[in-house]
């Protein structure tokens, strides 16, 4: 294991990364805006999950491969923005849906619930090779080349990962807050709904335009 200044300083870089706006916290705070604060927490942990795809792959050697190739990084970015474009698309869909159901005394499509929610935030994590590049680039300034780098590369990646899970689940907190406030604005609502679809299309076309990291 690394030393203990060496993990001190890791654990708070992870930290500060973590607290950090990034396309994890947006889809997030998105999907809770969307849903509520259960698909909100579902997608947290989903993502996470995801993110943990990405830390073996790493630790394997795997995510060095998918990098150094052209075309298996194109392959996973545009896979990974095409979900994220469908998801974005669907929500406005469904948002507008909503909306006209309840003018002409409708009804109103249930969530997707906190099942789809996660199986949603595992996709999307898993299909973004930006996380992969990321874990690549920051976690082995911190492993000590005197022991197993493969373990301490699965220890220190899901240490990051934790990190950033607590930092979503307390965004989904936070956007959940925001999304009840509006509950009795059906009119908001309706805007919250196909703006977080707004930014989870933004999220895919970002993705998109991603270039693979130099070698």
């Amino acid at each position: 294991m690394p030393e203990p200044s060496s993990l001190a300083l890791f654990v708070v870089a992870a930290l500060l990364l973590a607290i950090t706006p990034g396309p994890g916290i947006f889809y997030v705070a998105a999907r809770t805006l969307a849903g509520g604060r259960r698909e909100g927490l579902a997608s947290s942990f989903g993502t996470g999950l995801g993110g943990m795809v990405h830390v073996v792959a790493g630790s394997l050697g795997v995510s060095a491969i998918v990098l150094a190739s052209a075309e298996l990084f194109t392959a996973l970015k545009l896979a990974g923005a095409g979900y994220l474009v469908w998801l974005g698309w669907r929500t406005i869909q469904a948002a507008r849906q909503d909306a006209a159901n309840v003018l002409s005394g409708g009804t109103i499509e249930p969530p997707l619930g906190g099942r789809r929610a996660f199986r949603e935030g595992v996709v999307v994590e898993a299909l973004n090779p930006k996380t992969a590049a990321f874990f690549l680039a920051f976690i082995p300034q911190f492993i000590d080349g005197t022991g197993s780098v493969a373990l301490q590369f699965l220890i220190l990646g899901f240490v990051s990962v934790l990190f950033n899970t607590l930092a979503d689940v307390v965004v989904a907190y936070a956007a959940s807050g925001i999304r009840q406030g509006a509950a009795a604005r059906p009119a908001l609502v309706r805007r919250l709904r196909e703006g977080s679809g707004g930014a989870m299309i933004a999220l895919g076309i970002g993705l998109a335009l991603a270039k693979r990291p130099a070698a």
